[in-house]
């Protein structure tokens, strides 16, 4: 088949369902279309055609609520529809697309049809038993290429039900090609794929803990320990804030253990210059029990006695002249 727009061998109807929805036929973008539903009832009817599809079926699933006996609501997109795609059951237009009629209720048939939800489909499913069977570059090859047509959500902006199933089934199908892709990335101690990997993830699923784990892990081994801090408190907070959970135990093992070498690594106090003690600031913050010449008994320290010493005033030690006198005195009477 040949394209109108620039006559190279191609399907004549492409259709774009991940991200923004996108139509078009024989090169030309479909945008306008003449009743409300009449791209709905498209997009029904493109990812289930093929099928008979009942007046019921489309009403309950176009038009929830709806009386599917009048049918006028119907009849008016499928008109609609016809003149816009040029779908005439009998005399089909050059791109194949013929809404027919049947057997109370309709269906689509279309001839040379490229959609990225059927190539998606195709590419994870291909990739997922490449993976099962032990292929690992024809796994890695067509589940990068499947993340690749990953777009967006399925018809971004749409809320109708069918929608919705549809959404998650295929977000679904996108964080397991993704899960394949990080344990590769993993297995061959590919740092900078996997983290690109798992960023790719949390833009699909920002919740997604199994992730933020790996993540840690990476930064861990690259002994980019602030990047392993960063990414912890960022799972902490979306699934506090948003989910109103806290990560399980196994995320938080796997902080206690890489966070605290962050705070081994810090820089030990400073020590003073001249007596070999740490400044009288750093003295003052810490706790009374373990300060010399602390009397038994004495209370435990508290954050309260920190602000206490941090807000007393400083005494400031007036200039002790004695000793300059003297030596003044001294000479005087060495001249004399």
């Amino acid at each position: 088949m040949t394209t109108a727009a620039d006559g190279t061998a191609g399907p004549a109807v492409r259709v774009r369902f991940l991200g923004d929805f996108e139509l078009t036929v024989n090169g030309a973008p479909v945008q306008r279309w003449r009743a409300g539903k009449a791209r709905g009832l498209f997009q029904y009817l493109v990812v289930h055609r093929g099928q008979m599809l009942t007046r019921d079926r489309l009403y309950a699933s176009l038009w929830p609520g709806a009386d599917a006996a009048a049918g006028s609501s119907l009849k008016v997109a499928a008109h609609a529809l016809r003149r816009v795609l040029d779908a005439h059951p009998d005399r089909p237009g050059d791109s194949g697309i013929r809404l027919v009629y049947r057997d109370f209720g309709y269906v689509l048939h279309i001839t040379g049809l490229w959609s990225d939800l059927d190539r998606f489909q195709e590419l994870v499913r291909t990739g997922l038993r490449a993976a099962a069977a032990g292929d690992a570059p024809l796994a890695r090859t067509r589940l990068r290429s499947a993340i690749g047509l990953y777009g967006g959500e399925f018809l971004r902006g749409e809320s109708a039900d069918w929608v919705v199933e549809q959404r998650e089934y295929l977000r679904a199908l996108a964080l397991r090609a993704l899960g394949v892709l990080r344990a590769d990335a993993e297995a061959r101690e590919d740092f900078v794929e996997l983290i690109e990997v798992c960023k790719r993830t949390l833009e699909i699923d920002r919740h997604h803990e199994e992730t933020y784990r790996a993540l840690m892990a990476a930064h861990g081994r690259r002994d980019e320990l602030a990047c392993v801090r960063r990414w912890y408190e960022l799972c902490v907070r979306r699934l506090r804030d948003e989910l109103a959970v806290a990560p399980g135990p196994e995320t938080r093992r796997l902080a206690n253990t890489l966070i605290p070498i962050a705070a081994r690594a810090a820089a030990p106090a400073p020590v003073s210059a001249v007596t070999g003690a740490p400044p009288a600031t750093v003295r003052a913050l810490r706790p009374a029990a373990r300060r010399a010449g602390t009397p038994a008994g004495a209370p435990a320290w508290s954050p309260d006695a920190r602000t206490t010493a941090l807000a007393r005033p400083v005494r400031r030690a007036r200039p002790d002249n004695r000793a300059a006198a003297a030596l003044a005195r001294a000479a005087d009477q060495a001249t004399a």
